[in-house]
């Protein structure tokens, strides 16, 4: 069983020792230590190597033993044969945490040597992420293990989305599509065989992180599994976690067992423990970040009743489709706010949910409209369609649906399908903090979850 010790030295510590750090371009020790230096990491970083004196112009030590300072932080990128050996002068040293990038373990059927690191570790204060992971990553603190170049894997801006993965893959490809859709994220794990921090540890620690807002998941197999379901349903009180569950397939079981030597385990039983647990589960890595990125806006509904506005009636019908889908509901507008959306739209305008307010709807229309359902006691959240392609959608429309949005505690979500124009406006919606998607059914799966988690949340909290 895992020791619960504070973890915040993964994250901010106060020095690290580099052990393989290397000057030669490319190398895994190389990238790392360019990595930690160029992002301006403000800790003090020691390079460890016996082969070199100096790299990239700092002192470097024969073992981690002739450093003087407390090391908070040791990143092991050797080869595997050797990390034994390092990690017991980690523990001699009082190494507080270490992340080892190092692969060459029970992935590949050398059980035995994990065995004997699981071993060297038992009753002492280091905790190991890894082996056989990329690294932490810090958006805030500004810590950067990944051994992945900038210029191959861009790291996105600060944010509130964490993510905890198994996968090293996964992790590599989620950071850079983050930061290429200006989606922004906390602190990111991958940890690979996990013989030491876990899951539990890592969502109890992200559950009491302020800078973290969704935890998000990747996982193949759990081991400890009860002890991950406590650990979950206590921080779903907090935030939500979406986990991304893969090997769901009998083949998938078998590759999630020769990917990490994860057990997988019954796909109906996960399900099951997940919904218990008031974890939502997403079947797709866009689907994991569509809905993590809902709950960035910090808005709760307090049920389950939807209005759609759209200057597009087939978008409109789509959207009704899939709220249906997805267990929620059309809210009933009621006669007043229809009698004040009468005095100001033209006769061809259908007002009865989804309102349709037609393809040469203006701004203003969509202003009045909105404004007049958020009021609507009924209606627990808006999802706004905008087909940008009508010329006569104002170019400061998107500054006054931003001004709208600030001022209500309800959750609005667009849908806005199309190309380079409606990207453009995307990012300036999104930048105020408003969560937008390209087609209605990932913007209605997402509203859904926000729904549905909350609803759990006041059932949990009325217990």
């Amino acid at each position: 069983m895992n020791k619960l010790i504070n973890l915040e030295t993964f994250f901010n510590p106060r020095t690290i020792a580099i052990i393989g750090a290397s000057d030669k371009k490319g190398s895994i020790g190389n990238v790392i230590m360019d990595n930690t230096l160029r992002r301006g990491f403000k800790g003090t970083v020691y390079p460890v190597t016996p082969s070199s004196k100096s790299v990239m112009g700092k002192k470097a030590y024969p073992s981690i033993l002739d450093i003087k300072d407390d090391i908070d932080l040791a990143v092991i990128a050797i080869h595997a044969k050797a990390v034994n050996s390092v990690i017991k002068d980690c523990v001699h040293k009082n190494v507080k945490s270490c992340i080892i990038i190092t692969g060459g373990f029970s992935e590949i059927g050398e059980y035995e040597r994990e065995k004997k690191l699981k071993d060297i570790i038992n009753n002492t204060k280091t905790r190991i992420v890894g082996p056989n992971c990329i690294g932490v990553f810090d958006s805030y603190s500004n810590l950067d293990t990944i051994f992945l170049p900038e210029d191959r894997m861009r790291r996105p801006l600060p944010g509130k989305i964490g993510l905890i993965s198994q996968s090293g893959a996964f992790v590599a490809a989620m950071l850079d599509w983050a930061a290429s859709e200006n989606i922004g994220m906390s602190k990111v794990v991958s940890f690979g065989n996990k013989i030491d921090v876990n899951y539990s540890d890592l969502v109890q620690y992200l559950a009491q992180d302020d800078s973290t807002s969704v935890i998000t998941i990747y996982m193949e197999g759990l081991e400890y599994g009860r002890m991950f379901m406590e650990a979950a349903s206590k921080a779903t009180l907090h935030k939500p976690i979406i986990i991304l569950k893969s090997g769901r397939s009998v083949a998938g079981a078998v590759a999630a067992a020769s990917h990490t030597g994860s057990l997988a385990g019954s796909d109906a039983v996960y399900s099951a423990a997940f919904k218990q647990s008031g974890i939502i589960r997403s079947y797709s890595s866009d689907e994991l970040f569509d809905i993590a990125k809902i709950f960035t806006c910090h808005k709760e509904p307090r049920g389950d009743k939807i209005a759609i506005i759209t200057n597009g009636g087939g978008a409109g019908v789509m959207a009704t489709d899939a709220l249906e889908d997805e267990g929620l509901k059309l809210a009933d507008i009621n006669d007043k706010a229809k009698h004040v959306m009468e005095e100001h739209f033209p006769s061809y305008c259908s007002l009865k949910n989804p309102i349709d307010l037609t393809g040469d709807a203006n701004v203003e229309r969509y202003e009045i409209a909105l404004r007049e359902v958020l009021n609507e006691g009924c209606v627990d959240a808006v999802l706004l369609i905008l087909l940008f392609q009508a010329p006569t959608l104002e170019d400061d429309g998107v500054e006054r649906i931003i001004n709208i949005y600030k001022n209500t505690k309800k959750p609005i979500i667009i849908v806005a399908p199309g190309g380079t124009y409606t990207k453009g406006k995307i990012k300036e919606l999104e930048k105020a903090g408003i969560p937008c998607y390209q087609t209605p059914e990932r913007g209605v799966r997402a509203l859904a979850a926000l729904c549905h988690y909350y609803k759990c949340l006041r059932e949990k909290q009325s217990v």
